[in-house]
């Protein structure tokens, strides 16, 4: 497996973009997640991340894009977002990305006003179009789970259900190791996501709510989760998740810790470049 950095972890904290990619080399990371959006970047912002990524040795693995609004009643919306995504599926292809890290929205209106049976639907038909798109440019869909209480994929049962009804072999699931603890979820039931693991997050959390902080500042039981992504044959990119540092000045020191806490428990199980 490998060890990446989403790179988000530097925003905020006065390391630019060139400086964030050739810290995560140095540091020791073995790839990078890119969370850009193709609508705000020009040209040479994207260069410079591909560039950059390609000289530093730090392959690209996968793009993030949270469409919130992929399931929204307006149908206008929800084209907006469908389009939205596909750029940033092209944004991946030009990067050499495996994957887009795909975030689904929410039920709205507390699920009283429109059915959630239409909102899934829409969802479905939206990340079935996206895979098919993906599917072209020789990428994969990771759908995240979000552990909140009205996301429209917020638990392992719901994400196994959504991925069949996707039914398309390019959208697959992001494993994020502390939105799973959040949501109460055995980690041999990871069991039921065989062959369906397209990307992992990883970082830690007080267990009560969304932290992104370093393995270790939390209480997430990390080596079961690890053990049981061994188990199921899962081969690619463990990427440490890291926002909204409580002190910026000290992005590169909080970064390293995290490199260092979730690379010492990977090499315990064997798991780094296997």
């Amino acid at each position: 497996m490998q060890l990446g950095l989403i790179n988000s972890a530097w925003f905020g904290s006065g390391v630019g973009t060139e400086q964030g990619i050739r810290l995560t080399r140095e540091i020791g990371f073995d790839s990078i997640d890119i969370f850009a959006d193709p609508l705000e970047i020009d040209a040479r912002e994207r260069r410079l991340i591909r560039d950059t990524s390609r000289d530093a040795g730090l392959p690209i693995v996968s793009v993030v894009c949270c469409a919130l609004g992929i399931a929204d009643f307006n149908t206008a919306v929800r084209r907006f977002h469908i389009e939205r995504a596909k750029q940033h599926l092209d944004l991946g292809y030009e990067f050499s990305a495996r994957n887009m890290l795909l975030v689904l929205g929410e039920y709205i209106w507390q699920q009283e006003v429109i059915t959630p049976a239409d909102q899934w639907k829409w969802a479905i038909d939206a990340v079935r179009e996206l895979g098919e798109h993906a599917a072209g440019l020789g990428l994969e869909i990771a759908i995240e789970l979000e552990p909140f209480h009205l996301s429209l994929v917020n638990t392992l049962p719901k994400m196994v259900q959504f991925l069949a009804d996707v039914d398309h072999p390019a959208v697959l699931a992001n494993v994020d190791i502390s939105h799973l603890e959040l949501a109460h979820t055995d980690p041999k039931s990871l069991a039921e996501l065989r062959g369906r693991i397209g990307h992992v997050h990883l970082s830690d959390c007080d267990g009560k709510k969304h932290g992104d902080l370093p393995p270790g500042r939390g209480v997430v039981p990390f080596l079961p989760y690890l053990e049981n992504l061994k188990a199921v044959g899962f081969d690619g990119a463990i990427s440490i998740e890291l926002e909204y540092s409580p002190d910026p000045s000290q992005i590169v020191e909080w970064v390293r810790e995290a490199y260092r806490e979730t690379n010492r428990m990977m090499q315990q199980l064997n798991l780094r470049g296997a």
